[in-house]
């Protein structure tokens, strides 16, 4: 179930739209990129593993930091900056949406967002297994939309030993530069394994079970997102696929020369579970803070049937609602990266201060010290290269 949680965050709408940038970016070594991506990401990944089995709690990153910096002013700061990009990535997948839905039905998009905020608020309340199981079996149909891509182009696939040298970078600068550039971006792709430790409280025999779930989480999204654009650069040229609004459902439509509506299907419901999710980890990040006496204590009232925190639900409901209704998915959807980069640098740097005080504790899963070093170093980078794309 919490593999599923994690895929669920993690392959999202992204990789539906991600593959026509990346492409355009990284040409023919858009598998590369994606490598890279993934590597740099599992420092990170790794970092919070470990730090799930040091402290299995609510408020994930908030209370981490705590650990590591014993400041109750930055934790609060770094749980702020985890709901506030939890809720504004939830409104940029509903804005997101509203765009997709507009290709089937004509309906208003504020009535559009208004009614698809509350559904799934009323979903997050319901109860975190009936939430889980939901978004898990919607997982399961967007992993299924990317096999169903990899399998129509099998052809392609079939014919890499003829053609596999077009994957292989050159050792010259200017492809290594376009290569790079790509991977900042489908770094993207993979942020959402952080939202799986806000429901530590709520996971079976945690410290064994969440860390294992993080790691294969991981491994499972760099295998598929890998397999992917393979197959997405040999099945058509990075020029035709950059210009490309839905490329998967392109890719699927130029190999079985019919109606790719299902893929379009499928990634509606990858944004929708996306948002569920990020509403789910915003509003037990609310409880955390809350249950530590952090934020007002009205925050941690748990419905007694549901076992959910209905308040901080309905906070990150209303929020979510209101950033829908004014913000562009563009600006929402950068909103949520830099805020997102900063909390995963403060993270790594508190398990390598954590680390030093306390190098192995009892029934913790434990991983070397340089791994959070070398996480800060790879997140702060990006940090600055995002500051510096903007100003």
């Amino acid at each position: 179930m919490m593999v599923l949680y994690g895929l669920g965050t993690t392959i999202g709408a992204g990789i539906y739209a991600l593959v026509g940038e990346v492409a355009g970016l990284a040409g023919y070594f858009s598998p590369v990129a994606f490598l890279i991506a993934s590597l740099v990401a599992c420092f990170t990944v790794i970092s919070f593993a470990e730090l799930s089995s040091r402290f299995p709690r609510a408020a994930g990153a908030a209370l981490y930091v705590q650990q590591g910096f014993s400041s109750k002013r930055l934790s609060l700061v770094v749980g702020l900056l985890v709901i506030m990009a939890g809720l504004v990535s939830a409104s940029a997948l509903i804005s997101a949406f509203v765009g997709y839905l507009h290709q089937f039905v004509d309906i208003d998009s504020n009535t559009i967002i208004v009614v698809t905020a509350l559904l799934l608020g009323s979903l997050a309340i319901w109860g975190i297994f009936e939430s889980v199981l939901i978004a898990g079996l919607i997982t399961l149909v967007e992993v299924g939309g990317l096999l169903l891509v990899i399998s129509a182009s099998g052809g392609a696939v079939a014919e890499i030993s003829n053609t596999w040298e077009l994957l292989v970078p050159p050792l010259e600068g200017a492809a290594w530069m376009g290569i790079f550039s790509g991977a900042i971006l489908a770094f993207y792709a993979f942020i959402g394994f952080e939202d799986m430790v806000d429901v530590a409280e709520e996971v079976k025999d945690v410290k064994l079970t969440l860390p294992r779930a993080i790691l294969l989480t991981l491994g499972i999204t760099a295998a598929l997102y890998f397999i992917l654009l393979v197959t997405a650069v040999l099945s058509m040229p990075p020029a035709e696929l950059a210009m490309s609004q839905a490329p998967l459902a392109d890719i699927y439509a130029y190999h079985t020369g019919g109606d790719a509506t299902i893929i379009s299907v499928i990634g509606l419901f990858a944004i929708i579970n996306g948002a569920l999710i990020q509403m789910i980890m915003a509003s037990r990040v609310l409880y955390g803070l809350s249950s530590r006496s952090q934020l007002p204590e009205l925050l941690c009232y748990v419905h007694p049937r549901t076992r959910t925190p209905v308040v901080a639900t309905l906070v990150a409901t209303v929020t979510v609602l209101t950033f829908a209704l004014i913000g562009t998915v563009a600006e929402l959807a950068t909103a949520t990266t830099l805020l997102m980069l900063v909390v995963f640098s403060l993270v790594n740097l508190s398990l390598w201060r954590i680390k030093q005080r306390d190098p192995r504790p009892a029934e913790a899963t434990v991983f070397p010290l340089w791994v959070p070093v070398v996480g800060f170093l790879t997140s702060s980078m990006f940090v600055f290269i995002e500051l510096a794309t903007l100003f």
